[in-house]
């Protein structure tokens, strides 16, 4: 596997490995149910995008990629923060576009930088942007 390709492919991983954490971290503070059926459904199709990064790592001798520390930390310690403060469904929507906007400019960016890496991993790098935009549209309902 070339480094272009790995390199992507390893922003894919950490990129979802962040986007089922916040997801996660964000459950608990959701009483619609309609909304919590709506984090399931995207936690599920984060894990499936990992998933695949992972194998496609995996299947060339590389391993997968975990989000920084410092960067985790810092996202965790903020939504809970927030959150404490204000549980309300429009500012979970609002943190959770935030993150979708992130991983949008993150990938796009990464996907240019690396615009000689293989086709699946272009390919899988497009899948998660398009999937953060559609969820973006579908957070705007709980503002």
């Amino acid at each position: 596997m070339d480094e272009q390709t790995r390199k992507l492919l390893e922003e894919c991983c950490s990129g979802c490995k962040m986007a089922v954490a916040a997801f996660e971290q964000v459950k608990g503070f959701i009483r619609d149910t309609e909304f919590g059926q709506l984090i399931d459904e995207y936690t599920k199709k984060h894990r499936g995008f990992e998933d695949e990064a992972i194998r496609l790592l995996e299947s060339s001798g590389n391993d997968e990629k975990y989000p920084g520390v410092m960067a985790s930390t810092f996202s965790w310690f903020t939504t809970e923060i927030k959150l404490t403060m204000n549980s309300s469904n429009s500012q979970i929507a609002k943190l959770l576009m935030d993150g979708c906007n992130m991983g949008i400019k993150t990938l796009g960016e990464k996907s240019h930088q690396y615009d000689q890496a293989d086709k699946k991993a272009d390919d899988l790098a497009q899948k998660i942007i398009r999937t953060e935009e559609e969820l973006m549209k579908k957070l705007k309902d709980y503002l």
